[in-house]
């Protein structure tokens, strides 16, 4: 006889149930395993590529090597049109965002006034902006009392003249096969350098005629705050002719202090070089020095407590000219910059020599007359 008596179907189908859970339950734990072992790869890939050490600044990326190993080593048009997407204009192709980036960064470090202005970037060569001179007057009321008509604000409207910059550095060509030769960082160095040379000197002393127009250039007056015209910059005298008079700690406390306190917090002295120099010589009647050298590496040099920042393109100490301008620049002078600059390869006009010719739209123009003053050499 038998011992082994037949399982009962309810039993069978209960075995077959627990056999499929487990197949399904194993098959969800081998795909939660691919899942995650797909996830580290992933992140162990991120982590690779971020720890590699970067080749010729940040030009890593195919289109941006195209640009430059193709286009400015080789002419080859056909490598940056995923760049750009576009035909070229007369001044060329857009340079890519990582060497814009390089021509900006060191713009800033070597051009003085950029470094202290505000700099906005546009997408047109024209901007606008509104200055709020007045108006929208303020007062005190209880909760629950009735409140009286303002005064209607009034505006100006500024729109910084601009002009076209440009820059037309110029290589071998054996600099150029030369494929240790940083040809990025070169280029964006020698634009910077012609970019920089040019609009510091705009930005003091600029016409307004295909140029931006300099802080120097507009109206001056002696008059305060609140009484002169838009856009007209104060100005004191130094109380001598020649130079900066007996007392030059008075005149330049006086400059200082013709500035609304809203704006001494950030100002900054510019002068030249040569004025500089007069002014480190510069002493209280019991023999301190007025100009305070940065105790610390980069910290700036300081003058009644103030940054002193060297622009070249200052006038020298004379008799009617302003060598010493207080302000504060963020507030006072406004920059307006086409984002895009653009470059041109022009390997015919200086044989054997290959050109560079790069262009950018930037204007400026001062947007508050009351944040920047200035010093007049006068009896």
């Amino acid at each position: 006889m038998d011992n082994h008596t037949p399982a009962a179907p309810d039993q069978l189908d209960a075995s077959f149930d627990i056999v499929a859970r487990q197949d399904k339950t194993e098959a969800d734990v081998t795909a939660l395993r691919s899942d995650v072992d797909e996830v580290k790869a992933r992140l162990d890939k991120v982590g690779r590529a971020a720890a590699r050490p970067a080749i010729s600044g940040a030009s890593d990326t195919a289109e941006v090597k195209g640009f430059i190993d193709g286009y400015l080593r080789r002419g080859r048009v056909s490598e940056i049109k995923s760049i750009n997407g576009q035909v070229p204009s007369d001044c060329g192709y857009a340079v890519p965002q990582s060497i814009d980036a390089m021509i900006a960064r060191e713009l800033i470090e070597i051009s003085p006034i950029r470094s202290l202005a505000q700099v906005v970037q546009t997408g047109s060569a024209g901007y606008r902006k509104l200055v709020s001179t007045g108006g929208t007057a303020s007062g005190w009321v209880s909760e629950t009392a009735a409140r009286p008509e303002t005064d209607a604000p009034q505006f100006a409207e500024i729109s910084p003249p601009t002009g076209e910059l440009y820059a037309n550095p110029a290589a071998s060509q054996a600099m150029l096969d030369d494929a240790g030769f940083d040809l990025e960082s070169w280029l964006a160095s020698e634009i910077a350098m012609e970019f920089a040379r040019a609009e510091g000197a705009a930005f003091v002393n600029g016409t307004g005629f295909d140029q931006p127009e300099g802080f120097l250039t507009g109206p001056v007056s002696t008059a305060e705050d609140g009484v002169r015209a838009f856009g007209s910059l104060q100005y004191i005298g130094s109380g001598d002719a020649f130079g900066f008079g007996a007392t030059p700690e008075a005149r330049l406390i006086d400059l200082v202090h013709t500035m609304k306190s809203g704006h001494r917090q950030g100002a900054s002295f510019v002068m030249n070089s040569s004025t500089l120099a007069e002014v480190r010589k510069l002493k209280t009647a019991d023999g301190a020095f007025l100009w305070q050298p940065g105790m610390v590496e980069g910290q700036p040099d300081r003058l009644l407590g103030y940054p002193v920042v060297e622009a070249e393109d200052m006038p020298d100490v004379a008799t009617g000219a302003y060598p010493i301008a207080f302000g504060n620049f963020r507030h006072g002078y406004l920059i307006a910059e086409r984002s895009a600059t653009q470059i041109l390869r022009d390997p015919f006009t200086n044989k054997p020599f290959v050109h560079f010719y790069a262009s950018k739209r930037v204007g400026g123009q001062v947007l508050d007359s009351a944040a920047i003053k200035l010093l007049k050499i006068e009896a």
